[in-house]
């Protein structure tokens, strides 16, 4: 990926001037694909997760519904009158960001926490684009505890046939060390400093009728997708704001839907060529730290979802896949699709430099630190 080409991923439509770079990346590797591995276009359509696509969605016309309420801007106000320092505030939202990853799924931390902290920076001199890759790591470190926390670990539970508590007990020293370096690189990166008020703008009006119905629509949506009604939710959802505020549907970031499903176009035709299934073939991957590096490795090409599935067929070492795929989130962006989401939102410049200046050394410490632990 050229770096002009990833960097546009960090920003957000309105500020980019049209470039998408990763967006025609790409599709340009699909195009690719379509020469080499022609397929009928209703296959094309089933390479892609709508489900994961369509939640996105309507998470993302939400979180506009609260940030265009302006009840995040009372809240920043309020968290910088009781928060003084930097290190202190990047404590309490990377806590804040693993705690409810492992309750509500690292995708929706981060479409509560992201948009908070970017507010943050609008009224204060905050090193944004860190912060927000602390955030990122923190959703990937807290969600592996749980069953539910993210994909992986929910296909990996069904698959086990342990128990809730059972697979906790199984992901919890992996967790634990990626916890302990997590709050380690926050002590490291984000210094004591005293928090720096910007120069106030004018205040933004909160509007509590839209905030009241963008938290009922959101509850709504998450039982909706919790009865698998995807459909049914998201026309709800878009059909309330297209009436009652259309302004927040036109906020939405329409490229970061197209980048994740063209993602899935890719990585699972990627997954599926010959070479690599001949290398995973001829690999003595099954069990142990083979399999627990395999996972960490292919997360870094594919996205730890998809290297969870393809390597389940592969491995007979449950605990090592889960354990590999949750620290192969870290790394390359492409490690998560959380780092994606979280990059996006923030429509911060250089944001994908500075995840990779963090991420990768991060990756490293976290793998040999977990290793260590399971051959111990």
């Amino acid at each position: 990926m050229s770096s002009s080409a990833a960097e546009s991923l960090t920003t957000a439509p309105s500020e980019q001037g049209g470039g998408n770079g990763l967006l025609w990346l790409l599709a340009a590797v699909a195009v690719v694909f379509a020469f080499l591995r022609p397929r009928a276009p209703m296959d094309w359509l089933k390479l892609v997760d709508w489900q994961t696509v369509g939640a996105l969605a309507g998470l993302l016309a939400i979180t506009q519904g609260v940030e265009k309420s302006g009840m995040l801007q009372a809240a920043a106000q309020r968290l910088l009158a009781r928060t003084h320092s930097q290190r202190s505030l990047a404590l309490l939202l990377t806590a804040s960001a693993a705690l409810l990853s492992a309750l509500v799924t690292n995708d929706v931390s981060l479409f509560l926490l992201v948009p908070l902290t970017r507010v943050l920076a609008n009224q204060a001199h905050l090193p944004l684009a860190r912060l927000v890759v602390l955030e990122a790591l923190a959703v990937n470190a807290g969600s592996a505890l749980t069953p539910i926390g993210n994909p992986q670990n929910l296909y990996l539970w069904h698959r086990s046939g342990e128990s809730f508590v059972a697979f906790m007990g199984m992901m919890l020293p992996t967790v634990a060390v990626m916890l302990f370096w997590l709050f380690a690189a926050v002590w490291l990166l984000v210094p004591r400093t005293a928090i720096a008020l910007k120069p106030e703008a004018e205040a933004t009006p909160v509007q509590p009728r839209l905030l009241a119905l963008a938290g009922v629509l959101f509850v709504g949506f998450v039982v909706a997708l919790d009865r698998h009604w995807l459909l049914a939710g998201l026309g709800v959802v878009f059909a309330v704001f297209l009436v009652s505020y259309p302004r927040v549907l036109r906020g939405i970031d329409w490229a970061l839907l197209a980048i994740i499903a063209l993602m899935f176009v890719d990585l699972r035709q990627l997954a599926e060529l010959p070479a690599v299934v001949a290398l995973l073939n001829h690999w003595p991957i099954t069990e142990g730290w083979r399999a627990y590096l395999a996972a960490i490795v292919a997360s870094q090409f594919i996205s730890n979802v998809p290297a969870a599935i393809l390597l389940d067929g592969h491995v007979r070492d449950l605990p090592a896949l889960a354990a590999g795929v949750s620290v192969g989130g870290f790394g390359c962006v492409l490690g998560s699709l959380a780092n994606l989401i979280a990059l996006r939102l923030a429509r911060v410049p250089h944001g994908l430099r500075e995840f990779h200046r963090i991420s990768i050394p991060f990756l490293l410490v976290c793998a040999a630190s977990a290793l260590l632990l399971r051959l111990g």
